[in-house]
């Protein structure tokens, strides 16, 4: 079971990557790239499971952290054109 949920995160993923690719706009493209780092999030989650390694937990809570980070960038820089302000 646990890795059929692995392979519907992984399709998700692929559903995310291909808004952020083909997004018809900047905002969709942004909400695609949060949605999918939430999902792979999850996926080193389920990793950590299926390998019984606490060290994928601690590799996904890095990745949440950041990428969260990452979000607010792209969109103050979407949002304004520059960071610098």
């Amino acid at each position: 079971m646990i890795y059929l949920t692995l392979w519907g995160l992984l399709i998700a993923a692929l559903g995310g990557f291909y808004r952020v690719v083909v997004g018809p706009t900047v905002p969709d493209r942004i909400v695609a790239a949060d949605a999918m780092t939430v999902i792979i999030t999850t996926a080193l989650a389920v990793l950590s499971l299926v390998f019984e390694n606490g060290v994928f937990l601690d590799i996904a809570l890095a990745f949440a952290i950041l990428s969260f980070a990452d979000v607010l960038i792209m969109a103050k820089y979407f949002e304004h054109g520059e960071l610098h302000k």
